[in-house]
C-alpha cells in the first residue's frame, strides 16, 4: 500500500499527456531545484521560493504561494526531502513573526538524492549525485561494486546512470519503498532489476562477441541512434 508520507509528486504527469508534468509536479521540482542551487538562507524562504518559481513560469508569485506552502508542509517536509534550516529575524511585520522569525529551508540527505533526478538543475545534478555517492559509507563488497559502478557510469553513460537512480527515487515517491537514504543496495536491486533487463542483455551479448560482430553492433546503433 502506498504510504501517505511519501506523497511527493515530482514524477506526476497528466493522464492524457504523459509527457507533461502536472502543476504540482512542476512546483515541487522547482522547489527542490531551487534549494539544491541557492546557498543564501534569505532566498530560501517560502516567499522567495514563490518569487523564483513564479518568475520562471511568468505568473504572479501570489498565485503560487499557497501551492508552495502546501507542497512544503504536506509533502516535501513530511516525506523527509526538505527540512527547516533555521529562521531569519524580521524587523517589520506582526510582532509574533518578529519574535519567531521567518523559516528558511534546506534539502536533507534524502532531498539531495532526489535532487539528482531533477533535470531542471542541469549539469549541477551530476555533481550532486557524485558528492552523495562519494560520501556513502561502504559496508561490503556488493555496495562497493554498486557505488563504484554508478560513479563510473555517471561520466561514461550518464543517461543510463540516471535511469537507475531515477527508478529508485520514483519507487520512493510512490511509496513502494520506505526510504532511499542511505542508498540501499537490496532495495535498488529490487526496483531496478526488471527495468535494466534490455541493457544487461546487450552488454552481456556484446562481451561475448568477436571484434567484427561488435563492429556490426556499433554500426547498427550508430545508424538507428
Amino acid at each position: 500500500m502506498k504510504q501517505s508520507k511519501h506523497n511527493i509528486a515530482i514524477f506526476d504527469t497528466f493522464k492524457t499527456r504523459k509527457d507533461r508534468f502536472t502543476g504540482e509536479a512542476k512546483r515541487q521540482r522547482g522547489i527542490i531545484a531551487h534549494l539544491a542551487i541557492e546557498q543564501s538562507p534569505e532566498f530560501r524562504t517560502r516567499t522567495s521560493i514563490a518569487h523564483v518559481i513564479a518568475k520562471k513560469h511568468g505568473i504572479l508569485w501570489q498565485n503560487i504561494y499557497s501551492g508552495i506552502f502546501r507542497d512544503l508542509d504536506e509533502a516535501l517536509i513530511p516525506s523527509g526531502v526538505i527540512r527547516e534550516g533555521g529562521r531569519l529575524p524580521l524587523r517589520r511585520g506582526p510582532r509574533a513573526l518578529q519574535l519567531e522569525g521567518v523559516p528558511f529551508y534546506e534539502l536533507t540527505e534524502t532531498g539531495l538524492l532526489v535532487a539528482s533526478s531533477i533535470e531542471e538543475i542541469g549539469e549541477e545534478r551530476v555533481k550532486i549525485l557524485e558528492r552523495y555517492l562519494e560520501l556513502l559509507p561502504v559496508k561490503n563488497s556488493t555496495e562497493s561494486t554498486i557505488i563504484t559502478g554508478l560513479l563510473l557510469l555517471i561520466n561514461t553513460a550518464p543517461r543510463f546512470a540516471f535511469k537507475v537512480v531515477n527508478e529508485y527515487i520514483y519507487a520512493y515517491s510512490n511509496g513502494l519503498i520506505d526510504n532511499i537514504t542511505p542508498l540501499d543496495v537490496d532495495k535498488l536491486r529490487t526496483v531496478i532489476s526488471e527495468q535494466i533487463g534490455i541493457e544487461k542483455e546487450l552488454v552481456e551479448a556484446f562481451i561475448r562477441m568477436e571484434n567484427d560482430e561488435r563492429q556490426i553492433v556499433r554500426n547498427f546503433l550508430s545508424e538507428i541512434g
